[in-house]
């Protein structure tokens, strides 16, 4: 990632010194740029780091909406994956950094607009992510009993703005629409033995709803078939592992894949086969006993396509879903569900919505993609707005894990250290950073959060799990941890 010499290096190799008079302009403030980054998830966090390694006078601001930092590891992240928290340890080391400064409870597009940040910085990153879901677009979507799975792990993983969803968990059956590792985490956390959750940072709330929960069966259904699942090997050995469930998949959803995937990409190979060794063979004597024994249950359900959510009599409350039986069209990651004319029907009372999350555009100074729920950019430089970048979700949509989005950011941020290589981003021109927009955000009556409150945060829902035999509980109304701060 770029020179550990003692001098300025980039990771094209051209070592900054070389410059004209850069030693002499070294001791000016010319040349620390003031840039800020919009978000302070992975894709944020990994774009501040890479900025600060590679360029030893940048001062990197980052901004976030609400009071506490790193977005989808905290709020979307699965309770019982713990180890993927990890990086939240190498975010706070960039947040501890002298020339990074963090401040939460500030709403970029209402608090500040984008265009006063570029007034008041060299260059300004995107990197909000998906604050939205894609919707069904189906009769009945906004019943009772319908809910997004963005909503639903919002709800148990404490993002304030899901913390009243309360949730109709009453139904033995719930139906995930989706296949991918969204999907699986939600069908776990809905079927997970309650000694299990109850160790992890699940909400208090959202813990005491589950141990009342009647959910005993979830399917998740997908358009198209075994070959075009989105969920990874992990988690679906974590979902057949689950103590007090069973796997229900159908050996003749299978048929024929025995030779089709020999000449598959190898994680996708082992994926097909571990699902085909699921459904096809017997269990084992210790398997079978656990099975037997097994209360809950979950299966997976192929080329099915939601057609519409049927009403209870009452009109109001969700009691199935239509779906259209599909055929596939092509195959491998391009082939197309068709609908067959065949419908069939599935009783259940809690259906999630799985689809995908999707982006949106943060004031109408900006360029945006509607269609594609992205920024458009090229590595990362908004098209038309000089000294405007983005990284993450928001850059590429709402696909790939942590790692993915962290290389991706590391790309932008080199978008952003070229600029600032070949002077496109011009340092000449004085700017103040924080400061102009602290005058701005008090003339608001904005007060923002620094890390170290944030700290204290921290701290406080550490001790509230310790009590409880939790990592943390987390506090989910945003008016609490102000007050915790004094705010």
């Amino acid at each position: 990632m770029g020179s550990s010499c003692g001098r300025v290096c980039w990771k094209w190799g051209s070592p900054l010194r070389r410059l004209p008079g850069f030693s002499r302009l070294l001791s000016t403030a010319a040349l620390a740029p003031q840039i800020c980054v919009v978000g302070s998830g992975p894709a944020g966090f990994y774009t501040a780091q890479h900025l600060l390694k590679h360029h030893r006078l940048a001062r990197v601001d980052i901004y976030e909406k609400l009071p506490v930092p790193f977005g989808l590891v905290r709020f979307g992240v699965a309770p019982d994956h713990p180890e993927v928290k990890n990086v939240i340890n190498t975010f706070t080391q960039t947040a501890h950094s002298d020339r990074c400064a963090y401040y939460g409870n500030v709403t970029i597009g209402k608090d500040v607009m984008v265009k006063e940040l570029q007034r008041a910085y060299h260059a300004v990153v995107l990197s909000y992510g998906a604050e939205d879901n894609r919707i069904l677009g189906i009769p009945g979507e906004n019943l009772s009993g319908v809910y997004s799975a963005r909503a639903f792990v919002g709800w148990y993983n404490g993002l304030p703005e899901n913390r009243d969803l309360k949730p109709d968990l009453s139904s033995e059956t719930a139906v995930v629409l989706g296949q991918g590792n969204v999907a699986l985490d939600v069908a776990r956390v809905l079927l997970s033995p309650l000694d299990i959750l109850r160790k992890t940072d699940i909400t208090e709330g959202s813990l005491a709803a589950i141990a009342c929960s009647k959910v005993k069966r979830v399917w998740l259904v997908g358009r198209r078939g075994p070959l075009q699942v989105a969920f990874t090997i992990k988690e679906l050995r974590e979902m057949i592992n689950l103590p007090g469930t069973r796997p229900l998949l159908d050996p003749a959803d299978f048929t024929g894949l025995g030779d089709v995937i020999k000449d598959i990409p190898r994680p996708r190979k082992r994926l097909t086969e571990l699902m085909i060794k699921s459904a096809r063979e017997k269990p084992g004597e210790k398997e079978a006993a656990l099975w037997a024994s097994a209360t809950k249950e979950w299966g997976l359900k192929f080329q099915r396509s939601p057609l519409e959510v049927l009403p209870a009599t009452d009109g109001k409350q969700a009691r199935g879903i239509r779906m259209a039986v599909t055929r596939l069209e092509g195959s491998g990651e391009s082939a197309r569900a068709v609908p067959t004319g065949e419908v069939e029907e599935l009783e259940c009372g809690l259906i999630l919505s799985s689809i995908g999350y999707r982006s949106l555009p943060l004031d109408s100074s900006i360029p945006f993609d509607p269609k594609l729920g992205i920024i458009p950019n090229s590595l990362g430089r908004v098209q038309g707005a000089p000294g405007l970048y983005c990284s993450g979700w928001v850059k590429r949509g709402p696909t790939g894990v942590i790692i993915t989005t962290m290389n991706d950011s590391f790309d932008t941020a080199q978008s952003v250290l070229e600029d600032l290589q070949t002077g496109v981003l011009n340092l000449s021109n004085s700017k103040e950073g924080f400061k102009s927009v602290r005058s701005i955000l008090h003339s608001r009556g904005v007060h923002p959060v620094t890390f170290s409150d944030w700290e204290k945060i921290d701290a406080a829902e550490v001790a509230r799990g310790k009590l409880a035999g939790k990592p943390r509980e987390k506090i989910v109304d945003p008016q609490e941890m102000l007050q915790l701060i004094s705010h």
